[in-house]
């Protein structure tokens, strides 16, 4: 079993570069970079930074991934919120096919007051679209669409590998989310269960508050919680995890500590 372990978050646009040396002289081998709130890298602006971090990601082999705005649903009965949400995907992948990104993780959309299967169609129906647009611009980037934490919003495990196998886009696994959308009522081994025929996966992780519907909020990671993920984990699967908590560097450093010790 490979893990590779690296925290969701690379500075500035400035520090980038540099930040990815740091990590991997901590031992970390992955990052992604949170367009969560604003893709604030810009081709135009930042064209000597794009090569930089390039050049650190080709040298050290590096799993840099990206995550796309939270403002993407691929759900909406407005055409024009699709074509947008469409759009920062597409942004993402731009971008993170100049600095040698390997991954853009998104959030699929809202049920709303369509059924699941309507949602399913809808949003199967947009990937597919953006999937076109990667192959026609001959990208190698892969989109993955994220397992969610709340009940009410697209990204059962169900959902997410039958959108992977008819779309054919990538998955990112999130513990804590599938933790939290079954109420803390499955264990990590069972969690895992769901996507065992896969040999490589993307997967986040962090602390999490949840209630009856789900996720709350991201917290600290427990070293009791990590030591579980990890002993839930096959020792003949390759997996990148990145840590999403409010110290994702130190609790990717504490993770990797924890693995080497099992």
């Amino acid at each position: 079993m490979t893990i590779i372990f690296g925290p969701a978050g690379i500075g500035t646009v400035h520090e980038a570069a540099a930040n990815l040396e740091k990590y991997h002289k901590l031992g970390l081998g992955a990052c992604e970079i949170p367009f969560t709130y604003s893709i604030f890298i810009k081709e135009d602006k930042h064209a000597k930074e794009i090569v930089e971090i390039r050049k650190v990601v080709e040298k050290l082999k590096f799993k840099l991934s990206i995550h796309a705005p939270y403002w993407v649903n691929l759900n909406s009965v407005e055409k024009e919120k699709i074509e947008g949400s469409k759009k920062r995907i597409l942004d993402c992948c731009k971008i993170g096919e100049l600095i040698g990104a390997y991954r853009v993780v998104f959030h699929c959309g809202f049920y709303g007051k369509m059924t699941r299967e309507e949602t399913y169609e809808n949003i199967k129906k947009a990937v597919s679209e953006v999937q076109e647009q990667i192959k026609k611009n001959k990208w190698k980037i892969k989109i993955a669409a994220e397992t969610m934490g709340k009940i009410n919003i697209f990204g059962s495990p169900e959902e997410i590998k039958k959108l992977s196998k008819e779309t054919g886009c990538e998955m990112c696994v999130d513990f804590a989310h599938l933790l939290a959308r079954n109420i803390g009522k499955k264990s990590y081994k069972e969690l895992y269960a769901d996507f065992k025929e896969y040999d490589n996966l993307h997967c986040h992780f962090s602390g999490i508050n949840f209630g009856d519907k789900g996720e709350i909020s991201h917290k600290p990671t427990p070293d009791e919680e990590i030591k579980k993920l990890l002993e839930a984990l096959p020792k003949n699967k390759n997996f990148v995890i990145i840590n999403e908590s409010h110290d994702p560097l130190g609790d990717s450093i504490k993770s990797l500590k924890i693995y080497n010790e099992l």
